[in-house]
């Protein structure tokens, strides 16, 4: 980054979810989705 950048945008970015909350049990979520969608993927013989 340049030094013209502005001290704000140095912020972690938001991404619109909840301000706070069980971080833990977002990331259990998420791989879930994820081991599902790609249980799904291999079962339809996409890959």
């Amino acid at each position: 980054m340049t030094s013209t950048t502005h001290p704000r945008l140095l912020v972690r970015a938001r991404t619109g979810g909840p301000d706070d909350g069980p971080e833990v049990l977002e990331h259990v979520l998420g791989w879930t989705l994820v081991v599902l969608l790609a249980l799904l993927v291999t079962r339809a013989g996409l890959m």
